[in-house]
């Protein structure tokens, strides 16, 4: 029921996402006497709609984002003579550039005042220290670190080499560890397959165990987590708050310039079981997000925990909008951008020449190049969906 509540969830926060994207086109553009004329969530057949003036609201049947119609938003529409002037493409440049890119303002604002919030009351997470002392003894081997226990599987060197919750690992290997990283340095530079001491302190003694590291993912694995000191959150003010969020957002716009940069690496590996070793290879899909979302909401976590991280994937949503759409490709907001943009330098060129404005720009020459971007984003869409049916991601623990 929880995971269900998590999908349901996260379906909703990404529909209002799209709608405030679309809601930013909408509004500035009415600010301007353009006539927009449809603001739907939805694709297909119409379930419900009303109409406030000239604007048709209303929901259709599929749930798969939103749109808002502004009459003559490409010089390739045909219009009604009496709508000519409040058209879009005859407004001025400014008006337009507005328009197009309120979207993507709307999504980043949306995106930093819902970080601003969190932090103001569910509190800056602070992560705590791990320590050197066992928090828990997986059960098995599994066939890959994001894995659970099937069956069949193996138990895993620290259970079967007797390693409780509780233990204090004091030397590993013959190497003294003193924190968690000293301790995972020795277990990823020692052997995997041979037996290794490790002295752990218990109930005031110490005692000397012999562990036997198995390798999954190509490294030594043993079987332990750490257990984690000092963890909590720590509500902060408005200052505090707000440097919170513009610092998540940077943070994040920085991450998904990292998973451009490395997408082409990184589709050859997306039904391999190391996909999510790189940036490119941890982009999911709406199903893949959804399941994150179901993931988080049945997490053993705390309450807080839970919010934090369905907020948080919220967040990425709605500065994925913003940063895709400013892509400098037809259909895309950034496409259209890079239109007015284009219309303007040929314009000042052209009255440097002593020439009348050309005007706008023919889109029929566009269109070839709309639809192959039409084509690659729907075929990596699909392509992301079966990855993620499957060779999911799964959440850390």
């Amino acid at each position: 029921m929880a995971f269900l509540l998590g999908a349901v969830a996260f379906v909703v926060a990404l529909l209002a996402s799209v709608m405030l994207h679309e809601g930013g086109h909408l509004l500035t553009a009415k600010r301007f006497g353009m006539k927009a004329t449809q603001y739907f969530v939805g694709f297909g057949p119409t379930l419900w709609s009303r109409r406030r003036g000239e604007t048709e609201y209303g929901v259709k049947a599929l749930p798969l984002g939103g749109f808002v119609k502004i009459v003559g938003y490409t010089p390739l529409e045909e219009i009604d003579p009496a709508d000519r002037d409040r058209a879009f493409y005859r407004q001025p440049a400014g008006r337009r550039a507005v328009v197009i890119t309120a979207g993507v303002v709307v999504n980043l604002v949306f995106a930093f005042l819902l970080l601003m919030a969190m932090a103001m009351t569910l509190g800056i997470r602070h992560p705590g220290t791990a320590t050197t002392t066992v928090g828990e003894v997986g059960a098995c081997v599994p066939a890959r670190l994001q894995d659970g226990c099937g069956k069949d599987r193996p138990p895993s060197p620290a259970a079967a080499a007797g390693l409780r919750a509780g233990d204090r690992v004091v030397e590993y290997g013959g190497v003294a560890v003193g924190d968690w990283k000293q301790l995972r340095k020795a277990i990823e530079d020692g052997p995997a397959g041979r037996p290794v001491p490790v002295v752990v302190e218990r109930a005031g003694r110490r005692e000397t165990l012999r562990v036997t590291p198995a390798r999954v993912d190509g490294a030594p694995f043993l079987g332990v987590s750490a257990k984690i000191t000092g963890a909590g959150y720590e509500r902060a003010g408005p200052v505090r708050a707000g440097w919170f969020a513009a610092r998540g957002v940077g943070l994040t716009v920085a991450g998904i310039g990292k998973v451009v940069v490395d997408l082409p690496g990184a589709l050859p590996r997306l039904f391999s079981p190391d996909r999510a070793a790189s940036p490119g290879g941890q982009v999911g899909s709406v199903v893949g997000a959804t399941e994150m979302s179901g993931q988080i909401f049945s997490s053993a976590g705390t309450w807080r925990d839970k919010a934090a991280l369905y907020l948080s994937l919220v967040v990425s949503v709605n500065i994925f909008l913003g940063a895709l759409n400013v892509l400098p490709l037809l259909p895309l907001d950034g496409g259209h951008l890079a239109v007015v943009g284009y219309e303007r330098a040929r314009a000042r060129l052209a009255r440097l020449r002593g020439r009348p404005d050309p005007g706008p720009v023919d889109m029929t020459r566009l269109l070839p190049i709309t639809y192959l971007v039409v084509v690659l984003l729907v075929g990596y869409g699909v392509l992301l969906i079966l990855a993620d049916i499957l060779n999911p991601l799964r959440i850390s623990p």
